[in-house]
């Protein structure tokens, strides 16, 4: 591609190849651009690039597309050698749009999160169990050469259960004992559970204040953090009281993963593996091939699964903010494992692990209705249990636990239960209340109690 005032290349690496070794992982398309004169400007969400360029002649623009599938294999001491420059991913909603930084090390980088801090005025908003290793650091990171800031803190207790307007009053209590104004600023510091919360005391506390999100754990990073569903659960069923309500930013330093469970690393898989099903089948490849590195925390791999997932989140939220159709499809295996988590109790299963099982119940009835084949339902299996990720529900649950929570599910319109479910090749879903009910019947007999 070329103009009279400006030049541009485009450099798109191949996927590494099958027969590629153990210790080859593989990272995005590289995007290369030069310019004779003037600027220019790359913009990425997910596959979508978008490149403007300016000189004193005059201005181009041009608009492509890249396969998000595209990949080169990473040599891992040039990829460590520049670590510490964060990875960018925009999640483009207009004048609302902000930016999701990847990467090591950048609680040490100050400049990041003080780009985005509101006034002078900061609450931290986290939990008994990451406050004790990271508070002092993310308050460093604000403090650091700005000494007007000043920083207040609120720990909440850990878990799902907490998850409710008690431990949200708790919030506001404290920022209204702190005589927080508008201009202060909440952030998450925290894994779903917080991320949520603290993001709807954001969208709540004086109708408004800015918001920043610091994911600690998988699931945090590569799903709930990124496109501001904030919310709280009820007993009747999990997260039926929240706002749509996006972040100033998204930071991700992935050195935060060293400190998290293995549990809690394998129930963030399951998100991930969701981004392959429905949308990306180069990404599901690659997450069958490269699972043992996932469960192994090695960091390159967890680095590239992060940033491939916040692509595929951010091009949906870009296209479907409210979820009123694209965004919906996010919820594969939702429905299922939402009733789980509320039939079973909130808390004794983690998120991911009552998704997986939700997914395997999504994937059994596509099969059923004759939408996808034997070979995807079998593949599924496999990286699940790959995953140490359960295949299958609780025990307890009763076909009657399933069907009574999934009645007051979010995406039931009018009566009618509408499912996430795969159809066609891998990497293709549907959004539908269009299905034989005698499908669910049989899925759930086959899954639960009568």
């Amino acid at each position: 591609m070329a103009s009279t005032a400006n030049a541009f290349r485009l450099t798109v690496s191949p996927k590494p190849a099958a027969n590629a070794s153990a210790d080859a992982f593989v990272r995005p398309e590289t995007l290369s651009f030069c310019s004779s004169a003037g600027g220019v400007r790359l913009r990425r969400s997910g596959g979508a690039c978008s490149v403007s360029a300016s000189s004193g002649a005059g201005a181009g623009a041009v608009r492509f597309r890249v396969r998000a599938g595209a990949a080169q294999v990473m040599d891992k001491s040039a990829s460590e050698a520049s670590s510490k420059a964060p990875t960018i991913v925009e999640v483009d909603l207009g004048n609302r749009s902000y930016p999701i930084y990847i990467g090591s090390g950048l609680l040490d980088q100050p400049e990041l999160l003080q780009r985005h801090v509101h006034g002078k005025r900061v609450l931290v908003v986290t939990n008994e169990t990451v406050a004790p290793i990271y508070l002092d650091k993310v308050v460093d990171a604000l403090t650091k050469g700005n000494p007007n800031v000043s920083v207040d803190h609120v720990i909440l207790p850990d878990g799902e259960k907490y998850k409710d307007m008690d431990t949200l009053m708790k919030v506001f209590d404290k920022a209204i004992e702190s005589r927080l104004d508008r201009r202060c600023t909440f952030i998450a510091l925290g894994g779903g559970v917080i991320g949520d919360l603290c993001g709807y005391a954001a969208a709540s506390f004086l109708r408004g204040v800015n918001f920043i999100q610091i994911p600690t754990t998988v699931m945090a990073q590569v799903d709930s953090s990124v496109g501001g569903k904030t919310g709280i659960n009820h007993r009747l069923g999990k997260n039926l009281i929240g706002a749509f309500y996006q972040p100033q930013c998204v930071l991700i330093d992935t050195d935060t993963l060293t400190t998290l469970p293995d549990r809690e690393l394998a129930s963030g898989l399951a998100e991930v593996i969701k981004y392959g099903l429905i949308r990306d089948a180069e990404f599901f490849e690659w997450q069958e091939k490269n699972m043992h590195a996932l469960m192994a925390r090695d960091p390159l791999a967890l680095a590239y699964a992060i940033k491939r997932s916040c692509e595929n989140k951010a091009e949906v939220v870009s296209l479907d903010e409210k979820e009123s159709g694209l965004r919906a499809t996010l919820n594969l295996g939702h429905t299922f494992g939402h009733a789980i988590e509320t039939g079973f109790g909130y808390g004794q299963w983690l998120h991911g692990e009552a998704v997986a099982a939700g997914i395997v119940m999504a994937v059994d009835m596509s099969y059923r209705l004759g939408w996808i084949d034997e070979s995807i339902v079998t593949r599924v299996d496999k990286i699940l249990k790959q995953a140490k990720l359960p295949i299958l529900p609780p025990e307890t649950m009763t076909v009657e636990m399933f069907k009574s929570v999934m009645a007051v599910d979010k995406k039931v319109a009018d009566g009618l239960l509408r499912l996430i479910l795969l159809k066609g090749p891998l990497g293709n879903c549907v959004f539908t209340g269009d299905y034989d009910r005698k499908a669910l019947d049989e899925t759930l007999r086959a899954f639960a109690k009568s």
